[in-house]
């Protein structure tokens, strides 16, 4: 593949006790954790009762997702979107799961719809009156580094911006025996053509990423959207190049440069 090019204009980042990218930053350069963070996200989009119902993995990728376009100075209803996720929400897939074999009459009707792997693309577009196309994107362990290439093929294509955002939330009853998920974790970047500002260059090669990791790999280790913690690691504290990992075998090289 021809390497992909596109600026970083706006960067947004939660997990449990690093409730934004500005805390995920101090938290690479001093190691220390936000003092009274919240236990969930709590995206402004949603009115109160939606916001009360709705899924966490759903809420962290609009919080993260909103966060990247105000970073960017962006309105949301004019960006294209793609939403990266390894497992969508596991703990809906477990309720749906127990609920077929017991009771299928029982299935709560709004479980139902959140069980979707594009939901949280539903109420991204539906909560902004966003009339762009979006895109649910899942590649188990190469879920980010597949979006990212999403996001930036479509940059690269049409797009002028776009929006990524990855998410993933915590695994419960038997799946959690066959992929576990630890926390609660999400991050989104706002990409677009401009020629100056923070640039990115993505490349696939072949490889296998290396074992050791920044703080915020170490931080979130056990959620299943880790293997895009080194890029944000690499934003967080300067590092130019990054690698992903991308499939069996396969790297994504980022390379930053900024000015």
């Amino acid at each position: 593949m021809n390497s992909l090019i596109a600026t970083i204009e706006g960067i947004g980042f939660w997990s449990l006790e690093l409730p934004s990218w500005q805390a995920a930053c101090a938290y690479v350069h001093d190691g220390v954790l936000a003092d009274d963070a919240p236990r969930k996200p709590s995206p402004q989009i949603l009115a109160p009762n939606e916001r009360r119902r709705t899924p966490e993995s759903v809420a962290v990728a609009l919080e993260v997702a909103l966060a990247a376009c105000a970073d960017a100075g962006r309105d949301p209803a004019l960006l294209p979107s793609v939403f990266a996720s390894t497992h969508g929400d596991l703990a809906i897939t477990d309720y749906m799961c127990q609920t077929l074999s017991e009771d299928p009459r029982a299935i709560s009707p709004t479980k139902f719809h959140n069980s979707v792997h594009n939901a949280a693309a539903g109420y991204w577009t539906i909560g902004n009156h966003c009339m762009q196309g979006t895109t649910a994107v899942s590649a188990l362990h190469a879920s980010f580094a597949q979006g990212l290439v999403e996001a930036m093929v479509q940059l690269s294509d049409a797009a002028d911006a776009i929006l990524l955002s990855a998410y993933d939330s915590q695994s419960v009853g038997p799946l959690d025996q066959v992929t576990h998920s630890e926390g609660l974790l999400g991050a989104a970047l706002v990409l677009s053509r401009r020629t100056h500002g923070l640039r990115m260059r993505a490349t696939l090669v072949d490889g296998e990423v290396p074992s050791h990791g920044g703080a915020l790999s170490r931080h979130m280790a056990g959620n299943a959207m880790a293997p895009m913690l080194p890029l944000f690691d690499a934003l967080a504290d300067g590092n130019d190049v990054v690698m992903l990992h991308a499939g069996p075998g396969r790297l994504l090289r980022v390379e930053l440069a900024r000015g």
